[in-house]
């Protein structure tokens, strides 16, 4: 029973990192309906720049990490600007394969400026201090992980749902030639609303960095979150998070109890299962464009 307490409990530790993956490629889907492969590769390019001001130029915390969420801001802000704005005529298929050009591009030039090597990312709290919480050891950034995840999510729930320009962002979403008519700019909300999932991204990259630190860091966290975005429903942010724990859950008992070399492949299946029996995901409503 304790084992299984404490598999529960670390797959709900590990799906708080998925669960920001998934909340960052949210945004960006609920505005311009366009699945961001290149968010891990965003967060990475932040954390990395972040590490060599911490390890190499010895930026205290408390100017590095609010300066590497400015960062990932700007270039959010900046992707979307010159390169995906320019594409003529694009398409969804278009733009996807866009964002799986910048992922490599942005993988690249880490492996090529940091090396291949793992990296210890310099952190305020170690990963490997361990809390107790009844008969359950869970590392102290594992509940950091947990609390900043909840906090991120109730904040951009608040945020979309009373907040003008989280108002401005779902109706881009739903007719941009509407919202354009009703005087919103929507050039500029698809540009912020990347900033702001980039904001996210980098924010679980920050968390993830103490544990393992290379250029491949992020494909597993993203891949996962993507699983559980589509679990959830790739407009809703509550079944993201959602999707993300369960997969998370569902992952480390499939490891413990069948096979851990195996346990990745489970995210996978049940992107195939939700979309085989409700498209739409668990949390969303399916409708249909009429043209």
């Amino acid at each position: 029973m304790i084992d299984l307490l404490q598999m529960i409990a670390s797959g709900i530790a590990v799906g708080s990192s998925y669960a920001l993956m998934g909340l960052a490629m949210v945004i960006i889907y609920k505005t311009s309906e366009v699945v961001n492969f290149a968010q891990g590769e965003m967060a990475l390019l932040s954390v990395f720049l972040t590490y060599m001001g911490l390890e190499y130029y010895h930026v205290p915390y408390y100017i590095a990490f609010p300066a590497a969420l400015a960062f990932a801001v700007f270039l959010g802000c900046f992707l979307e600007f010159a390169v995906l704005r320019r594409a003529k005529e694009p398409n969804v298929l278009g733009m996807i394969i866009i964002t799986i050009g910048l992922e490599m591009i942005l993988l690249g030039f880490v492996s090529w400026k940091f090396g291949a090597d793992p990296k210890t990312m310099p952190f305020p709290i170690s990963p490997y201090d361990s809390v107790m919480l009844g008969e359950v050891f869970v590392s102290a950034l594992e509940v950091l992980t947990f609390i900043v995840a909840l906090t991120v999510m109730v904040i951009l729930f608040l945020f979309l749902r009373y907040s003008k320009l989280g108002v401005a962002m779902k109706a881009t979403q739903q007719n941009y030639v509407a919202a354009r008519l009703m005087g919103i700019r929507t050039n500029r909300i698809l540009m912020i609303t990347w900033g702001i999932s980039s904001l996210v991204g980098c924010v679980a990259g920050l968390l993830i960095a103490p544990v393992t630190m290379q250029p491949y860091m992020m494909w597993d966290p993203m891949l996962k979150g993507f699983a559980a975005a589509v679990m959830g429903g790739m407009t809703s942010l509550p079944g993201s998070v959602f999707g993300a724990y369960i997969i998370g859950i569902i992952e480390n008992l499939f490891g413990g109890y069948v096979s851990i070399e195996f346990k990745s492949v489970v995210a996978f299946l049940i992107i195939v299962l939700v979309l085989c029996f409700k498209p739409s995901g668990l949390f969303a409503r399916h409708y249909v464009k009429k043209v």
